[in-house]
C-alpha cells in the first residue's frame, strides 16, 4: 500500500504540493492525501491542493483515470477542526464570506466535475467530508480496515460536502437517513453490503488493486469514456425523454476522436488488442 509520510514536491509542476502526493502510473493518477499524523484531515491548504489536483488531472490528456487514497492508517477524517477560527481572530475575506457553496461545496464540485473515472481506495476511516470525498468518486474500493462515519450530527451540523446528494443516490434514502441520523460507524463488510463499497479488497495491496482496476478502464477510448461519464451523471437527474436525448448527443461527443473510432473497428476486424490515443 502506498503510505508516503514525507511531504513531496514535484519539479515538473509550476506549483508543488505539500499536503498531497500526485503520482502518475502510466495513464492513472494516484492522488494521496498526505497528512497521516492528522488522519488526512482537510485543512485549508489540503482543501486548496485537492482542487488544484483535480484541475491538473482533468487538463492532462495523459491521465485517463484517477485513484484517491490516504497516507497512513486513514483515508480522510474530514474537516480539520483544529484550524477553525476563534471568535477573536480576524474576519474571513469577503469572497469567502459571500461564497454560496463554501469550500465543502467547492470540493464536491471539483471531484464530481472531474470528467474522468475516479476511484476511491478507502484504506481506513472515511468520516464527514472525507466520507463525502469517497462518495463523490465513481467507484469505491476498500480494504478490511475501511470504516465510514457521517459525523455531522455529532458536531451539531447537517450534512455538507455533497453527502446529502451522493449518499441517498448510492444506498437509497432510508439507509442514508439511518447513517446520517445515527452517525454510527460502518465497517468494511457492512459498507460492502450497503453499497458504500463496490469492491472489498483482501490483502495489503489496496492501492495496487485500485490502480489495476483503473488500468482496466484506461485501456478503452478516453474521449468515449469521458462522454460516458457525463451521460451517466446527467441522466441521474432527468426524465427518460431528456435522458435519451442526452444519450444521443453523447454519441457525437464520444466519436470526436477519429483515430480511436477507426482503431476500434480495425482492431476488431484484425482480432488484436486496440491501441487508443484519444485522437
Amino acid at each position: 500500500m502506498l503510505t508516503p509520510t514525507n511531504h513531496a514536491t514535484r519539479k515538473d509542476l509550476p506549483m508543488p504540493y505539500s499536503d498531497l502526493v500526485f503520482e502518475r502510473r502510466d495513464h492513472v493518477a494516484v492522488i494521496t492525501l498526505n497528512r497521516p499524523e492528522k488522519l488526512n484531515a482537510l485543512g485549508k491548504n489540503l482543501q486548496d491542493e485537492m482542487r488544484a489536483a483535480c484541475d491538473e488531472a482533468k487538463n492532462d490528456d495523459a491521465v485517463r483515470a484517477v485513484v484517491w487514497t490516504g497516507a497512513g492508517r486513514g483515508f480522510c477524517s474530514g474537516a480539520d477542526l483544529t484550524g477553525v477560527r476563534s471568535d477573536g481572530e480576524s474576519v474571513a475575506p469577503q469572497n469567502e464570506r459571500l461564497d454560496e457553496m463554501g469550500w465543502v461545496g467547492r470540493q464536491a464540485m471539483a471531484i464530481y466535475n472531474l470528467d474522468k473515472p475516479t476511484i476511491a481506495a478507502v484504506n481506513g476511516v472515511a468520516a464527514g467530508a472525507g466520507m463525502s470525498l469517497a462518495l463523490a468518486c465513481d467507484i469505491r474500493v476498500g480494504s478490511r480496515d475501511a470504516r465510514f462515519k457521517t459525523v455531522f450530527i455529532e458536531r451539531s451540523l447537517s450534512p455538507d460536502s455533497g453527502m446529502s446528494f451522493f449518499l441517498p443516490r448510492i444506498i437509497g434514502y432510508g439507509r442514508a437517513a439511518d447513517l446520517i441520523f445515527t452517525s454510527r460507524a460502518v465497517n468494511a463488510e457492512e459498507a460492502y453490503r450497503l453499497g458504500l463499497l463496490d469492491r472489498l479488497i483482501e490483502g495489503d495491496d489496496l492501492v495496487d488493486q485500485a490502480v489495476a482496476l483503473a488500468n482496466d478502464i484506461t485501456r478503452w477510448p478516453p474521449v468515449a469514456m469521458r462522454s460516458a461519464k457525463r451521460v451517466l451523471q446527467h441522466n441521474l437527474q432527468v426524465d427518460l425523454e431528456e435522458a435519451l436525448r442526452f444519450e444521443y448527443a453523447g454519441l457525437t461527443y464520444a466519436r470526436r476522436a477519429p483515430h480511436d473510432v477507426a482503431e476500434s473497428l480495425r482492431s476488431f476486424i484484425e482480432k488484436r488488442t486496440p491501441h487508443y490515443t484519444g485522437e
